[in-house]
């Protein structure tokens, strides 16, 4: 299929870049033709490159199900290929199909080489991304006002089911109830600790093992052996600024980590641990 430079402006990543520009730029792809079924790239993969569906059809499954079927002209995993975040689906022809790719290195390399031309591509992309992010937020927000009524409904039901007369189904809802309750509070909602914002726990032993998310209320800890449901603990949490001594309850012990519930801080503590919060939480927010 000829492809003109101008049919990328179709593209938002390519979008305010002159056609001259978009002619190197193309120049540096590699053309490839591939019969249905063929794997670009699977779930969990480290991106080796960026590609174009030219012709043909793609379809990104995830999960075993198929989430999109793309369609000519696209870009294909764009961001994980320019950031190194490992893909997230499995990209696969679903007919006969020409993609262009090149390898996050070359094009690394070409950019280097081509700053005007790595200039607005870059803009575009931080263009991209800025719209995503604005687009979660607002979906994040609905569905936060969703669990806020949702929330309010189910505290309105079991206030009904107390006042009601106790019978064995009434206690099934009413522990049920608690405990989708306590579930959403926002203390269980944990970020995950920035590249340069790093956090650990050093343990009574002397041990340290890494911070894998935390809340106000919960740590979820990594590489922390011998750990039992149900048992007390105690560390001290090292944060980029200070440590603070911290108590709790192990809730869970699974592959994503040991999950410690903890006791209240006191405030200065608390206050501490809530700027740090509030730092890691800045890196989600577009102001």
């Amino acid at each position: 299929m000829a492809v003109r430079p101008s049919d990328l402006h179709a593209i938002p990543l390519f979008e305010r870049i002159t056609e001259d520009h978009l002619d190197e730029l193309m120049m540096a792809f590699q053309r490839q033709e591939v019969p249905a079924g063929h794997v670009l790239f699977e779930a969990g993969s480290a991106p080796a490159h960026l590609h174009l569906l030219i012709q043909g059809e793609v379809a990104l499954v995830e999960a075993g199900e198929t989430r999109f079927r793309l369609h000519p002209i696209s870009p294909i995993g764009e961001l994980g290929a320019l950031t190194g975040l490992r893909r997230m689906t499995t990209a696969v022809t679903t007919q006969p199909s020409e993609i262009w790719r090149i390898g996050a290195d070359e094009l690394h390399d070409f950019f280097e080489e081509h700053g005007d031309v790595a200039y607005p591509f870059y803009n575009n992309l931080l263009g991209v991304v800025a719209g995503k992010i604005r687009r979660d937020g607002k979906r994040i927000e609905e569905v936060r006002a969703n669990l806020i009524r949702t929330q309010k409904a189910m505290k309105r039901l079991l206030e009904l089911v107390l006042d009601s007369e106790e019978t064995p189904l009434s206690k099934v809802i009413c522990a049920t109830l608690e405990e989708l309750i306590e579930r959403n509070r926002r203390s269980h909602y944990m970020v995950e600790p920035a590249h340069t914002l790093k956090s650990s726990v050093r343990l009574d032993s002397g041990e340290i093992v890494p911070v894998l998310e935390l809340s106000d209320g919960w740590l979820r800890l990594g590489g922390l052996r011998g750990a039992a449901k149900g048992a007390d603990w105690s560390g001290v949490l090292i944060l980029p600024t200070r440590e603070i001594p911290v108590i709790g309850t192990i809730d869970s012990v699974n592959d994503h980590g040991v999950l410690v519930k903890l006791e209240l801080l006191i405030d200065e503590y608390a206050a501490e641990l809530q700027d740090y919060l509030t730092r890691l939480q800045m890196l989600d927010f577009v102001v």
